[in-house]
């Protein structure tokens, strides 16, 4: 943990960017702001605090996966007071599966952990809006990080500026703020903030992204945030349009879907229809290469014999009688106080 507490400076870039964001960003009260204690979050953090006094609480996951995260938790502990912020410190399971990424387990235990502090009233007031201080260099990255795996659309539309999830209503209202005029508008108030050591891990590919690919692209197109969260916000809407698809189609093949059902649809339909399945019986989506073995075999099953038995995203996917059923998929980690 590297903490950072940097003295006031009337003279310091205030940025309008973020001062803006602020502005207009309406969110219903009362508001909790996820809390990690670095830069964004921070920065965050207290300028809801000033817009809405009263009306704001912090939550801090803790996840358990440093030994620096007890620190992180009384850094949290420590700034909450100063500011007069209620603070919920959650503790989470956030340790991945074989073949998982870690940063998707991570994700996946923040948002069981938001969802738990609405649904079991953990906090005084019920908690409907989530903020989170993700920014444009994030949604950069998050696009990056999503080509270079080769990801389809939903990847692609990196992350939305508002999403229901868990009886929540998750903001991002930092989106489209630089990464540096965040830190320059908490600079000149002074506040600490820490940095987390593993962010600077080039193990990760996110971090080898944010220091060598993001500096290349402001050298060479200095607009690229701008840029990025367009195509970003087209592909939102591309798969918008693919979801209304999905939903009409699974309706006539059924839930669980009617083989017969989906032979009549094209492949591009069927894979359309049994990743939307798939993500609501799962909570995640199958790898490109499991859904194509799952189409062939439905291509292939022209015979009652003809068994389907894959392991598909999270769980199985087999044959039973005409339909598809899905099992074994994992609980969802579960947040603790």
């Amino acid at each position: 943990m590297v903490p950072r507490n940097v003295p006031p400076n009337p003279e310091a870039c205030v940025s309008a960017a973020f001062e803006a964001a602020i502005r207009a960003f309406e969110p219903a009260l009362p508001l909790a702001v996820g809390f990690s204690g670095g830069a964004d979050s921070t920065a965050l953090l207290v300028a809801c605090v000033e817009r809405w006094p009263g009306q704001v609480r912090a939550v801090h996951v803790h996840h358990g996966l440093q030994a620096a995260a007890d620190g992180f938790e009384q850094h949290c502990r420590g700034l909450c007071e100063r500011l007069g912020v209620p603070l919920e410190v959650l503790r989470v399971d956030a340790r991945h599966a074989p073949g998982d990424s870690p940063e998707d387990a991570a994700r996946r235990a923040r948002y069981e952990a938001f969802s738990a502090l609405a649904q079991a009233g953990r906090a005084q007031v019920a908690i409907k809006s989530v903020a989170l201080g993700h920014h444009a260099d994030d949604q950069a990255e998050t696009l990056l990080l999503a080509l270079s795996r080769g990801a389809g659309l939903p990847g692609l539309a990196a992350m939305p500026r508002q999403a229901e999830r868990g009886g929540l209503t998750l903001h991002r209202p930092l989106l489209a703020v630089p990464a540096a005029d965040v830190r320059a508008w908490l600079a000149a108030r002074g506040l600490p903030w820490i940095d987390d050591p593993t962010n600077a891990d080039t193990r990760f590919t996110r971090n080898r992204i944010r220091a060598d690919v993001l500096p290349a692209l402001e050298r060479a197109f200095p607009q690229f945030r701008s840029t990025f969260a367009r195509s970003a916000a087209h592909a939102a809407q591309a798969q918008a349009l693919l979801a209304e698809v999905a939903v009409q189609d699974l309706a006539v093949v059924g839930e669980p879907p009617r083989i017969a059902a989906l032979r009549a649809l094209s492949r591009a339909r069927q894979a359309n229809v049994l990743r939307h399945w798939l993500v609501r019986e799962q909570g995640g989506a199958p790898s490109a290469v499991q859904l194509d073995a799952l189409l062939d075999q439905i291509a292939a099953c022209t015979t009652r014999g003809h068994g389907i038995h894959l392991k598909v995203g999270r769980g199985a996917v087999r044959r039973e009688g005409e339909e598809l059923r899905c099992y074994n998929c994992p609980p969802s980690p579960k947040a603790t106080r």
